[in-house]
């Protein structure tokens, strides 16, 4: 997968959402000190990682785990939003001597009901993200400011039906794994105060099944948490770091 890298010093790995990539990170960068090394990939089928499909969030840990190695060898924070906190979990969960912090933002943790009528939904309509007057409704939604909207509305317009279908399937399946409750390291758990509820009961699920982590809730946000408050999230991965004991 494409994978950008900037600076020295304690890595980051920083996880985007379905129908972004990692453009999505650019206002938490910016907030971040320049003792950060950055670790932003295209996650599979998004981005400049367009042209190969989401298959599962298996495959992509995997595939993760390789970027770790080639880039943190000795282990990264990773922070990871909605699809990308999904990911973050597993990492943590599974690899947790490659993750020294965790920030899980706005993740689903506990599988929806009925996926299937609902992927059936969404195989019928996904051919209207690549309608873009459905596309800037959708980035609406998200809160994509409009200096970033054109970016958006390319990755919308890349995004496979394959791609969308497998990566929101993936998505509203997800549950925690049973290694979370015993990750060793620091976790933080981000949720906006505008989400709707269900995504409030996600969060405490989250917590409460890692009693060592911390919750935020952050005023002001709704599912843009990177976008609208990134000085927020730069401040958590800080708190990490500083914390952090080799």
């Amino acid at each position: 997968m494409h994978t950008e890298v900037d600076g020295e010093g304690f890595p980051v790995l920083m996880l985007h959402g379905a129908g972004v990539s990692g453009w999505l990170w650019g206002p938490v960068r910016k907030a971040l000190p320049s003792t950060v090394k950055m670790i932003v990939p295209d996650l599979p089928g998004f981005g400049r990682s367009a042209d190969r499909a989401y298959v599962s969030h298996r495959r992509t840990v995997r595939e993760l785990s390789d970027v770790l190695h080639d880039h943190a060898p000795q282990g990264a924070h990773v922070v990871g939003f909605s699809l990308g906190a999904q990911l973050a979990v597993l990492l943590a969960a599974e690899l947790p001597h490659l993750v020294r912090g965790v920030v899980v933002i706005s993740a689903e943790t506990k599988p929806l009901p009925l996926p299937g009528p609902t992927l059936a939904l969404l195989a019928v309509s996904a051919p209207l993200a690549r309608r873009r007057r459905f596309a800037v409704a959708q980035a609406r939604q998200l809160g994509i400011p409009e200096h970033l909207m054109e970016q958006y509305l390319r990755d919308s317009v890349a995004t496979s039906r394959s791609t969308l279908l497998s990566s929101v399937g993936e998505n509203i399946r997800f549950g925690l794994p049973v290694g979370w409750s015993t990750y060793p390291g620091q976790a933080a758990v981000m949720v906006g105060a505008g989400e709707r509820t269900l995504m409030h009961d996600f969060a405490l699920l989250t917590t409460s099944a890692l009693p060592a982590s911390t919750l935020h809730t952050v005023e002001g946000a709704a599912h843009d948490i990177p976008l609208s408050h990134p000085d927020v999230v730069a401040s958590v991965v800080r708190r990490q770091i500083r914390e952090w004991v080799p």
